[in-house]
């Protein structure tokens, strides 16, 4: 069987090495039916929508998920068009055979499966909020995800309906759906139309960030146990499986991740809550969002609430009307208990050197002040911008020849055993890394991965950055070199787009 397979040639995953078999579920739940900590950005988006990646009951014939959504020609016309085809080329290349065999393409966790009951030492199943970045919905991490879910963990991938997707839906109680197509706002944008494009991505991380607080409310709600509509016609209606079982109540143990710009929003969302606009509100500052303080996500994030950023694209965070709380450090480091930051970048990012001292500066405590907390930062040797999605293990070859990117499962591995290190040195009990991912011997008999987050090297393609250094595009492995725009950082037609 492993020989047919090689010969497969429908684009796939690899299993996931955790512990556990991986259970999905897609949830859209009607606006109207939940608590928003905050006003609503955008009246227009009726429903907030993820999907769930969980521990389950092993399935002998388990029913797996396809990776592009349906309706999947439109799903496909429209990630053509984000990356620059025309509407014309876009609709012909999605009717060759050859593009088609995506539609095939499935996620390896079994659809709608029972969530399998935590161990009694877990108590209740670790959460993780995880948002996807420009070009990204959904689906599109779904190796990374479920990797983390095959650990222990129930991981929660909105679907943002802000326009930073290449296509998304908005159902309705009547079967109908609306369309939110992708809206494109460019990196560097000329001096005329600036400021419109701030505004522009002020307003999408105004939409995600209420998005987060409407999951957050999900999220209660569902292991409490009440009844909530579920849209998802492609889905399991039913969500009481999931019931008493999420570790969702008690403050700071919910962990808050993403990708990119998915990573900007998780540094805002955070911050926006633990540090509420003061009255009156300084010159210029216009916060993006402001739940109540006696919300229950305002009592959920705090400086023990694990945050986890991937190749963090931190321009969004520094426009001037927003300035006030880029000032403001992380809530890790208002605490001597607080949880360790981890941002992890592919090579691209850390050739891009600005957004490298960036990504430096938003998980270090304010400049001239000491913190007892000491954040992790990492980057992957022979990394592109695409690495911690899934079109490196979907699309191995075109990614080692555009992007130079090698070994894609393995760079997505060392991002999965650094994540859950990390998660384990801020308390949270997730499931053993295997021997195999710490590329040990099967006899080995060693079950902590202290390795991933040591700085000397010991990792094969493994770097850790000093964070008080200038460090950058002159890597130790000499492949790094500078670069100075997006553009360059990540290559033209990778998932953040050149300009």
């Amino acid at each position: 069987m492993p020989f047919f397979s090689h010969l497969n040639p429908v684009p796939s995953f690899p299993g996931y090495t955790g512990p556990y078999t991986v259970g999905s579920q897609e949830v859209e739940i009607p606006v109207s039916e939940l608590s928003s900590p905050s006003s609503a950005p955008d009246a227009s988006i009726t429903t907030v929508n993820f999907r769930i990646f969980y521990p389950c009951d092993p399935d002998k014939a388990p029913k797996h998920m396809h990776w592009l959504p349906k309706p999947q020609t439109q799903y496909f016309q429209a990630y053509a068009k984000f990356l620059n085809a025309g509407p014309w080329l876009a609709s012909f290349l999605s009717y060759l055979p050859i593009f088609r065999l995506i539609f095939y393409t499935t996620i390896p966790a079994s659809q709608d499966a029972k969530l399998l009951s935590p161990p009694k030492e877990v108590g209740r199943w670790p959460v993780m909020v995880f948002s996807h970045g420009l070009g990204g919905t959904k689906n599109a991490y779904s190796h990374l995800t479920g990797s983390l879910a095959s650990h222990g963990m129930v991981v929660i991938a909105p679907d943002h309906r802000d326009g930073s997707a290449p296509l998304s839906f908005i159902r309705n109680g009547d079967g109908s759906s609306k369309e939110v197509d992708y809206v494109h706002l460019p990196h560097r944008p000329p001096p005329e139309i600036l400021a419109s494009v701030e505004d522009g991505r002020n307003h999408q991380l105004s939409i995600r960030c209420w998005e987060l607080g409407l999951i957050h409310d999900a999220l209660i709600k569902i292991d409490c146990g009440e009844k909530i509509t579920n849209l998802a016609t492609n889905s399991l209606q039913d969500l009481s499986g999931l019931k008493s079982n999420l570790d969702v109540h008690a403050p700071g143990t919910i962990s808050w991740s993403g990708h990119s710009f998915g990573a900007s929003t998780m540094v805002q969302f955070v911050k926006s809550v633990f540090y509420p606009a003061p009255q009156p509100i300084p010159s210029g500052y216009k916060p993006l969002y402001t739940p109540s303080t006696s919300s229950a996500i305002s009592q959920q994030i705090t400086p023990s609430s694990p945050v986890t950023l991937l190749d963090l694209w931190a321009v969004p965070l520094f426009i001037s009307s927003t300035s006030w709380l880029w000032d403001h450090p992380l809530p890790a480091h208002q605490s001597a208990d607080g949880s360790p930051p981890l941002a992890i970048l592919s090579e691209a990012f850390f050739r891009w050197n600005s957004n490298l001292q960036d990504t430096k500066r938003t998980i270090s405590p304010s400049e001239g002040e000491k913190s007892q907390v000491t954040p992790h930062l990492f980057y992957a040797i022979d990394s592109a911008h695409l690495s911690q999605s899934d079109f490196g293990p979907l699309f191995p070859w075109a990614t080692r020849r555009m992007f130079k990117a090698a070994e894609p499962i393995r760079t997505l591995h060392l991002n999965v055993r650094a994540i859950l290190e990390n998660l384990r040195g801020c308390g949270i009990k997730v499931g053993d890394t295997s021997a195999a991912d710490m590329e040990l011997d099967d006899d080995a008999d060693i079950t902590e991965d202290h390795k991933i987050l040591a700085t000397d090297g010991s990792v094969k393609g493994w770097i850790a950055i000093s964070l008080d250094g200038k460090d950058g595009p002159a890597g130790p492995n000499g492949h790094a070199i500078e670069a100075n725009s997006p553009g360059e950082a990540v290559h033209e037609g990778e998932v953040m787009k050149h300009d």
